[in-house]
């Protein structure tokens, strides 16, 4: 299950990287999978609403578009409905890609960083052997020019390892992935915040690495 905010929703006539992960499992998994949760749609900008099914691929399969993700949401969104979600599409695998909003509009690093912790005591209550890949905050345009905002990205990060160190367990393992190498802003972004096709390339590969490294799923991401 792909959890995440509007870099991981998409919006109209984006291949997400959602899109580019559900390739490279296809490529590489070696067996059945499925990409699960409640919604399907991408943010449509014009309504301002999650209602468009206008991806970049009309090829992208319906099943495989569900997620748990939104335009505007955050580990404080995210937090209360984890469970359900774990419980009723049968997660046992999620990517989580967090933080940014909750910083820039709802809370501070140490309250964001107990509302990931809420979170996974969620995922593990609705699922006990849930597993998780967990992204850093990536910083944006925001942060590299707000250096009190670009403090705040670094010190939820510090406290983001902490918590998948502290809460990882051999029957419930959590992952710390990498900031993806090579993010250019003015290259891996169309807005400053927002995945180009080329970043939505690198938050996939992020995750994708992450996984073969520890947990032999899938192989080493290559752009398909």
């Amino acid at each position: 299950m792909c959890v995440g905010d509007s870099m991981t929703i998409g919006r109209s006539g984006d291949y997400t990287w959602r899109y580019r992960m559900w390739q490279h499992l296809s490529a590489t998994y070696g067996g059945p999978f499925r990409l699960v949760g409640p919604r399907t749609a991408l943010h449509d900008p014009v309504t301002d609403a999650p209602d468009s099914s206008a991806y970049a691929d009309p090829a992208f399969p319906e099943a495989a578009r569900c997620h748990l993700a939104g335009w505007g949401e955050g580990w404080l969104h995210m937090a209360p409905v984890i469970g359900d979600a774990v419980r009723t599409y049968r997660a046992d695998t999620l990517l989580v890609s967090l933080g940014l909003i909750d910083l820039g509009f709802y809370t501070d690093p140490e309250q964001t960083a107990k509302n990931v912790r809420r979170f996974v005591a969620g995922a593990r209550a609705a699922r006990p052997g849930v597993r998780a890949v967990l992204l850093p905050v990536i910083p944006n345009v925001r942060a590299m020019a707000d250096p009190p905002f670009g403090d705040q990205c670094a010190r939820f990060n510090e406290l983001l390892a902490k918590a998948v160190a502290d809460l990882s367990t051999p029957g419930s393992p959590l992952l710390l992935a990498s900031e993806p190498a090579g993010w250019e802003v003015d290259r891996a972004t169309y807005d400053g915040t927002h995945p180009s096709a080329h970043g939505e390339h690198l938050l996939a590969g992020a995750f994708a690495d992450a996984m073969h490294q520890a947990w032999e799923v899938g192989g080493p991401y290559a752009r398909h």
